[in-house]
């Protein structure tokens, strides 16, 4: 099972190009400092922008890179169903650990759409699957039912990142679950606390990019029953947790990794930089919370 503090990595740019050399020092700065795993090209990662050719370089480079120290989740997911097979079994041949799959964007699927898709996906491939739900992005939302239906089908379907932003409809995922070897990660940076109270085992994480010891250390306290410092941590992140998201993600953690000297704030358009106002907004946060 996967459990802990991940990190939806960025995927460094430099003049239009992937900056490995960038990538190779984020990877070391997330592993030094506690956090449990991996995940690139996800939406952080840009995925939606990245060649397919790009897209199977930067999985091979971060499982080459991270060495089995942690584990690697690849985003694999696709609005086409066989290009998510296709991916999938890169990332499998490639020894990633796992695989992200986001609900399919753009078609708007029924959920039997969504059980099929998921299902096609189950059967070609071995490699243990996590489903990715984030209704804000591609204007579909997996029903709790849907997905413990997957879950109890196929046991290559071992998880769930939800990012619905609710607390309830994670809640009923969990309690349709209760009992089958399943984790639940939120999507979500500002609710991790509660999802964890509600059974969650973790979170794939924005902020962690820029504060991964946090985001690990909050986890740790609560798996350890230190409720008090875990939750002084969830209120503590709070808000810079909320300034990532003033504009579309990743425009707002690029431009503080930017400000951290760690890389180039490029981003792939149609995405653009950081407006001058809000990025004053998120250095502000970024100085209270003491990252810079």
């Amino acid at each position: 099972m996967f459990k802990g503090s991940f990190v939806a990595i960025v995927t460094p740019l430099s003049g239009g190009k992937i900056d490995f050399d960038k990538l190779s020092e984020l990877i070391e700065f997330q592993i030094n400092n506690g956090t449990a795993g991996i995940v690139p090209c996800g939406t952080t990662g840009e995925s939606a922008t990245l060649t397919e050719e790009e897209h199977k370089s930067v999985i091979e480079f971060v499982i080459k890179k991270v060495n089995k120290r942690v584990p690697v989740i690849a985003g694999t997911g696709s609005n086409s169903t066989e290009t998510a097979i296709k991916l999938t079994k890169h990332a499998q041949e490639a020894g990633a650990d796992a695989a992200l799959i986001i609900t399919p964007y753009y078609n708007k699927p029924t959920q039997q759409g969504l059980y099929l898709h998921y299902k096609a996906i189950a059967e070609n491939t071995d490699i243990p699957i996590i489903l990715y739900n984030v209704p804000g992005r591609t204007a579909v939302n997996m029903l709790p039912e849907t997905a413990a239906q997957l879950v109890k089908e196929f046991k290559n379907i071992v998880g769930l990142k939800d990012a619905t932003g609710s607390v309830e409809q994670a809640s009923k995922t969990l309690s349709l679950l209760r009992g089958e070897d399943f984790c639940l990660l939120s999507g979500d940076d500002a609710i991790v606390l509660p999802l964890l109270a509600a059974g969650g085992a973790g979170v794939i994480s924005v902020l962690a990019n820029i504060a991964p010891k946090s985001m690990s250390d909050m986890i740790k306290f609560f798996e350890t029953g230190d409720i008090n410092s875990a939750r002084d941590i969830h209120l503590n992140q709070l808000a810079l947790s909320n300034t990532l998201f003033l504009e579309t993600n990743p425009i707002p953690v690029k431009a503080a990794l930017n400000l951290m000297g760690k890389i180039s704030s490029e981003i792939r358009m149609p995405l653009t930089a950081m407006s001058d106002s809000k990025k004053k907004l998120l250095e502000k946060e970024m100085k209270i919370f003491g990252i810079l």
